[in-house]
């Protein structure tokens, strides 16, 4: 269907569409993923896992969240994402609900490993699938609202870690995550299962288009930039509560209060974000992303006291999904026909370097080293990322470039 000819949607129905994706964002992120972030601490203190355990429990789930990236790829039409997204939002109920009966590290880390599919499935999924629909409607400027729904997530995980931690212990803590995650994950997923989309992205004269190359000039720095930020902001997303509670006394407010500031500062960032890209353009802001983000992750390395805790919380958590939303729309304004392929292939990088961090920060500790030391790592791949996005072309001079 020509973009010229797509209908226009009612307010009322736009909200919904972008409500469900958030939700379904603040599911599989907020309870499936970044809840594991506030509760290790708890669950270090209670004896189910040592620190280094918990690294490797990490590990597994950010394995299983690029697994589920490389599956998009290859499943990235919209009539192949109806069919698995309803199937990954089950499996996340299924492994949170049998979280909370397993205590055992093995088994643990397969439910997580599994979690992690099923995350990564429905993070690439969702987001491109609202994406293209959004587009269809002339509307693409709201696509990044829909992280609004993952900084709501890191909040909402925070009370459900926090407020019931008196009374629950071990594998009980994750009971809160898997009774809320059974509605959530059934409405969202039903309200974007039948969004009116074309099965296949289609050229005006109605011929189905071809998958294209995804790496080039274009798109190469912006998956080495991507890459840096994978790596860069996954140790203090987390570490940051267990850092607090090595390095302050016991009882101090900042050891839970360090995630609720990440969910604090994560929550407007989308909308912030989202303005930013439209003000300076998508390259420009995410320069100045990597750059706040960087000194974020330097701040607990040069001031390793609550003020370098407390502005590592408030940059970090307010820049990191900001990267993901304007590293997809500039990828996709690179690549106008790639759509959730070129998503997925994105996402799928993001999840290798995500999940190199707790490994490398697991190696770290066995030999001996700090949280402080493995934080500096992140600082580097986040200086990293923040070179390479200076050489990702702006797609207005790249369309040029090849239409001449």
């Amino acid at each position: 269907m020509p973009l010229s000819l797509a209908p226009r949607s009612e307010p009322r129905e736009l909200f919904s569409v972008l409500l469900a994706g958030a939700i379904l964002l603040l599911v599989v992120h907020g309870l499936g993923r970044f809840i594991y972030t506030p509760l290790l601490p708890y669950l270090v203190a209670d004896g189910q896992l040592t620190a280094s355990q918990g690294a490797s429990v990490a590990t597994w789930n950010y394995l299983g969240y690029l697994i589920g990236a490389l599956l998009a790829i290859r499943w990235y039409r919209v009539h192949q994402i109806r069919r698995i997204l309803p199937i990954a939002m089950a499996i996340h109920v299924v492994t949170t609900l049998l979280q909370t009966q397993i205590s055992a590290v093995e088994p643990l880390s397969a439910l997580r490993l599994a979690n992690g599919i099923a995350n990564g499935a429905v993070f690439v999924q969702v987001p491109a699938l609202i994406l293209e629909w959004l587009i269809l409607r002339n509307r693409s400027s709201l696509s990044g609202l829909v992280y609004v729904g993952v900084g709501v997530g890191l909040l909402f995980s925070a009370g459900l870690v926090t407020i019931p931690a008196g009374f629950l212990s071990g594998a009980e803590r994750w009971w809160p995550a898997a009774l809320f995650s059974i509605p959530l994950a059934w409405w969202a997923t039903h309200r974007l299962i039948t969004l009116d989309l074309p099965p296949a992205p289609r050229r005006d004269d109605g011929s189905v288009m071809e998958k294209g190359k995804l790496l080039d000039r274009a798109s190469i720095p912006l998956f080495l930039s991507y890459a840096g930020a994978g790596l860069g902001y996954i140790l203090p997303m987390t570490f940051l509560p267990l850092l607090a509670k090595t390095q302050l006394p016991p009882g101090h407010w900042m050891v839970d209060g360090s995630w609720v500031l990440v969910a604090l500062a994560a929550i407007p960032a989308p909308i912030i974000w989202n303005a930013l890209g439209a003000r300076l353009g998508d390259g420009r802001a995410l320069g100045l992303n990597f750059f706040i983000q960087f000194t974020g992750a330097l701040a607990v390395v040069i001031w390793p006291s609550p003020m370098g805790i407390v502005l590592c919380a408030i940059l970090v958590g307010g820049t990191f999904a900001g990267t993901v939303l304007l590293t997809q729309r500039l990828g996709r304004a690179l690549h106008p026909h790639q759509g959730p392929r070129l998503s997925a292939a994105m996402v799928a990088l993001y999840a290798f370097t995500q999940m190199a961090g707790p490994w490398l920060t697991r190696q770290w500790l066995d030999a001996g080293g700090t949280l402080v030391g493995a934080f500096t790592m992140g600082a580097v791949a986040l200086a990293w990322g923040l070179v390479f996005a200076v050489f990702v072309p702006r797609p207005v001079d790249w369309h040029r470039r090849s239409t001449t």
